[in-house]
């Protein structure tokens, strides 16, 4: 059972994932660009995680950790500044999205992450908690408020409350944080992820094609996926990640060796041209 990654796959991700110190990011421009070329990555999370990162990428090294003081760390301060300026100017989606985390996503696989986790208009009722709904009636109405103001607007007096329908309405594709303000005190400006998507969010595909589609590009940029991978990557469940890879193999795009264990089918030309 293969648990480990070959020595060429490693340096594969290392050239696609900016884990070399001569393509680390160092400002959101360069930011964006990881972004759209990986497809989705996640934001602060660090080498013990299988997936692109916006540290890692920052920090340029395969094997970069988060340190215990984050604040007086130059490397995860600048991940921070970046993640803000290239949340505020949009060209990428940004929330927390499945099982809670920051994730950027590529304006392309924007219909995709919405097909798997995103609520019809038509179903909120249904779906979405009351505290959800709230904060979502508000925004509708105001298009975008400050912390505060908008838990304040909505009712919701109690912050935690407060916090899970935020977090509820990410996690569904419903709202973002547009821009984080330090003055006078910290606050994220929050705004309908319609208002910056509308394109996107209003592309229909079936749920199996946006499986398939994730599975592509997280493969296209681990080159080969070991068990579970794909799944810790991007908040899907192991048995839909196994049904993306497996559309894959069925595509000819993608290998089966062994179970749970895919790779690119033309992998050693990738290899080789990156060379």
């Amino acid at each position: 059972m293969m648990n480990s990654l070959p020595e060429e796959i490693e340096a594969y991700r290392d050239r696609l994932w900016r884990r070399e110190s001569v393509a680390q990011v160092e400002n959101a421009f360069e930011a964006e660009k990881f972004i759209e070329h990986v497809g989705f990555a996640q934001a602060m999370t660090d080498s013990r995680r299988p997936c692109p990162s916006l540290y890692v990428a920052v920090c340029g090294r395969r094997d970069a950790h988060m340190p215990r003081n984050v604040q007086k760390d130059a490397e995860s301060s600048l991940t921070w500044r970046l993640k803000d300026e290239v949340m505020r100017r949009g060209r990428v989606y940004y929330a927390k999205l499945a099982r809670g985390r920051a994730m950027f996503v590529a304006t392309r696989l924007v219909p995709y992450f919405n097909a798997l986790w995103g609520v019809p208009r038509r179903k909120e009722a249904e779906v979405l908690s009351a505290n959800a709904r709230a904060v979502l009636k508000i925004l509708r109405r105001e298009w975008e408020m400050a912390t505060g103001d908008l838990r304040e607007a909505s009712g919701i007096t109690d912050r935690a409350k407060f916090t899970r329908a935020l977090d509820e309405l990410q996690r569904t594709l419903k709202v973002v944080p547009g821009e984080a303000l330090y003055e006078p005190w910290f606050t994220y400006i929050w705004t309908l992820s319609e208002s910056r998507f509308a394109v996107e969010l209003n592309i229909k595909t079936k749920r199996e094609v946006a499986l398939r589609e994730v599975a592509r590009a997280y493969l296209d940029c681990a080159g080969l996926t070991l068990r579970g991978e794909l799944a810790k990557a991007s908040g899907l469940s192991r048995t839909e990640a196994g049904l993306g890879n497996r559309a894959l193999v069925e595509e000819g795009y993608a290998a089966r060796i062994e179970t749970g264990v895919y790779c690119l089918k033309d992998l050693d030309k990738r290899i080789t041209k990156q060379s």
